[in-house]
């Protein structure tokens, strides 16, 4: 029987908020990524994928600096020389005259973004474990998928009545508030007696620990894996419904219902969380994320086209409604083993999934051109990966236990 722990309202909408920069960097620019093309020269909608996935990969890097930080100098500090990267990295993006620095804008853009996002996780895990620690990280990601939802209709505003920079200035100045708020409002949560000295070797050290417990290197690999195949998603939608469905106006309300349906089952999940436990849950979600994907697969394998609008969406929706019950559980399940070692270990179990994720979502999003059979694909195969690997690290667990 767990000990109850208190959660405040505030302290979820915090967390969430530092997690959400990240969601909103990434979606507002959705909507404008054909007009961010014109602007620098690059018109191939497959090359301007990167503008999506590139974030992510500075992610990884960031976390892997950022992690073994805070572990030595504090939480906080660290927050605050993350978003005084992405503010560089943004103005990089704004004054952007090629792809090429526009990637590099992106990438500094993820790795500022590591910071506030790493955090997060690590501030959680300091407060809370186990099954609470789970519910807390469902109703971040409850508030945290409020900006999927908002991001996108947000973008296109600004894109219809000013143009696509203005979205950037936007992500500064909600970077600002949030760093703000969280300055006033949050306390250090790492504890003096768990700080390390930071060495050369800190990481070394902590990879070293952290490989001792191999259901948290377990589930790391399956977030990579179902997070390759949703990266495919957020940087191919724009081709699946503007070019291929052709509904550039529609788009960013249908991107928005989708991201909807995660942020319901994410809140449902930190309902039943504590009834049902985090194993349970995620298992029974890998199996229908890779069943769903599977059915269409079988379905439309032989389709020169696409299925009508419908059919697409409520698959799709079924597909991220899993989500919900996926991503959170995950890394709950992951962090358990390792309060210890917080920080560091957020640090690179988040580094190895986006290490895993980055390429997974380039390879598979080249072939998004014609039709959306490719996303499937992807979700059927890396979800029927997760699921072997979780039956793997159910035994393990049992044999533990």
């Amino acid at each position: 029987m767990q000990k109850k722990q208190t959660v405040k309202f505030e302290f979820i909408a915090l967390m969430a908020s530092l997690m959400s920069i990240v969601a909103l960097a990434i979606d507002a620019i959705l909507p404008a990524m054909s007009a961010i093309g014109i602007s620098i020269n690059s018109l191939d909608t497959n090359n301007n994928q990167l503008l999506i996935t590139m974030i992510f990969l500075g992610l990884g890097f960031g976390q892997l600096l950022f992690g073994p930080l805070s572990d030595s100098f504090g939480r906080k500090p660290i927050v605050y020389i993350g978003f005084s990267v992405f503010a560089i990295a943004s103005v990089i993006c704004v004054l952007a005259p090629t792809l090429e620095w526009m990637v590099v804008g992106r990438i500094l853009q993820g790795v500022g973004l590591a910071a506030p996002r790493t955090i997060a996780i690590a501030v959680i895990r300091d407060m809370y474990k186990g099954d609470y620690m789970a519910k807390i990280m469902s109703f971040v990601t409850t508030f945290f998928i409020l900006v999927p939802v908002i991001a996108p209709v947000m973008g296109k505003f600004i894109l219809n009545h000013y143009e696509w920079k203005g979205i950037f200035y936007v992500q500064l100045i909600m970077a600002l508030l949030v760093s703000i708020w969280f300055w006033k409002r949050q306390p250090e949560t790492l504890k003096p007696e768990y700080k390390i000295k930071f060495t050369k070797h800190v990481f070394l050290d902590g990879l070293k620990e952290l490989i001792k417990y191999k259901e948290t290197m377990g589930f790391t690999v399956i977030s990579g894996l179902i997070s390759g195949a949703f990266i495919v998603y957020l940087s191919a939608s724009q081709i699946i419904f503007e070019n291929q469905y052709g509904l550039i106006d529609e788009f960013p309300y249908i991107f928005a219902g989708l991201a909807a349906g995660v942020g319901l089952s994410t809140f449902l999940n930190g309902s039943f969380v504590m009834r049902f436990g985090m194993w349970r849950l995620s298992y029974f979600a890998i199996i229908l994320f890779s069943v769903n994907a599977l059915v269409y697969v079988l379905l439309f394998w032989n389709s020169a086209t696409n299925p009508s609008l419908p059919i697409i969406l409520l698959f799709m929706a079924i597909q991220f409604f899993t989500i919900g019950f996926i991503f959170g559980n995950l890394r709950a399940i992951a962090m358990e083993p390792i309060g210890h070692i917080a920080g560091i270990g957020a640090a690179i179990t988040g580094f190895i999934s986006t290490l895993m994720a980055v390429p997974i979502a380039n390879f598979i999003g080249s072939f998004v051109k014609d039709t959306a059979l490719p996303l499937f694909i992807g979700f059927t195969i890396f979800g029927t990966l997760s699921f072997f690997i979780f039956i793997r690290m159910r035994v393990l667990h049992a044999r533990i236990d």
